[in-house]
């Protein structure tokens, strides 16, 4: 999928953001619970948070130029941490809330129209949301994921504050309404961290997954066998873009056409196992000492081929 048509899940959830601040809205103005008014507050981010997920991953879309040869695939991590920075934004703002509705209780009002108000903003909520996530996965956006699972804490969200209005309904305890409220905030504030390090962990340039990792040594093992070796291998993650860099070490009496030929191959196996994977190789010498002295992240300053060649 051309990464620019991604665009429409962030207008899908621009419009159910939309939707869902009306109906929360009017059950909070129906029935005066402090919990629906979380509800509505939260769509509110959801709403903000959809607009960025639209501008990231527009920019995120653009081929590389001279300015951004490695694309603009980090864009990405700026939607999702500013979208983990709303959710906690919002939770603390239900938790103030709360609060307040805690020190002083006030009475709740047509609960039966509100609830339906709610459930229907909720079921809006969790169906595109799981419509996001999917695509999210799919095409490895972390911008579409974030967003969805905004989206989910918002169905959370709005499946506490029914439990605790049903609650007060039946026990007529009015502290319930901001105790759930708060149990609420909690969830989000955990969920708004998790999306947050993992934008940190893209922007830091985190390796790639483990399992991709896992791929990538078994594909060299499948040239092992023939003599070659492999060093210094190195990973990031970028957006969507994973890269790979990696140094082949062949016999020294190869020639420069049997080496090529051999890291197109490898290149290839990469990119069939990994796709989006850009991938980087170094040709060096099995029989050149200085060919082992570079299997650290950063090189010594200080040698050199013959003064490597004298230590051994």
């Amino acid at each position: 999928m051309n990464r620019a048509s991604l665009t429409r899940f962030a207008w899908l959830s621009i419009g159910a953001a939309l939707l869902t601040i009306g109906l929360k809205t009017a059950a909070y103005l129906i029935t005066g619970s402090v919990g629906l008014l979380s509800d509505a507050v939260e769509s509110l981010v959801n709403l903000l948070g959809g607009i960025m997920a639209l501008a990231m991953l527009t920019i995120a879309a653009r081929p590389a130029d001279e300015d951004h040869a490695y694309g603009h695939g980090k864009a990405e991590y700026f939607s999702s941490g500013l979208e983990g920075g709303l959710i906690l934004v919002a939770a603390l703002s239900i938790a103030g809330a709360a609060v307040m509705r805690l020190l002083t209780p006030q009475p709740l009002h047509e609960l039966g129209m509100g609830l339906t108000f709610s459930v229907a903003a909720s079921v809006v909520n969790l169906v595109v949301a799981l419509l996001i996530l999917r695509a999210g996965r799919k095409h490895k956006s972390i911008t579409l994921e974030a967003n969805a699972k905004h989206l989910l804490t918002d169905v959370w969200t709005s499946v506490g504050v029914v439990a605790g209005i049903g609650l007060v309904v039946v026990t007529d305890w009015l502290w319930l309404d901001p105790l759930v409220a708060l149990l609420v905030a909690a969830n989000i504030i955990w969920t708004a961290m998790g999306i947050m390090r993992k934008s940190v962990g893209g922007l830091m340039d985190a390796a790639i997954s483990t399992e991709d990792v896992a791929a990538v040594r078994k594909i060299f093992q499948q040239y092992e066998s023939g003599g070659v070796k492999f060093h210094a291998l190195r990973t990031r993650q970028s957006g969507v873009r994973r890269f790979v860099s990696v140094h082949v070490l062949v016999p020294g009496d190869w020639t420069v056409q049997r080496g090529h030929e051999l890291l197109e191959q490898i290149e290839a196996d990469i990119r069939r196992a990994l796709s989006d994977a850009v991938v980087f190789t170094h040709l060096e010498s099995l029989d050149d000492p200085a060919s082992w002295e570079d299997e650290a992240l950063e090189r010594d300053k200080t040698s050199s081929p013959t003064s490597s060649a004298k230590n051994l």
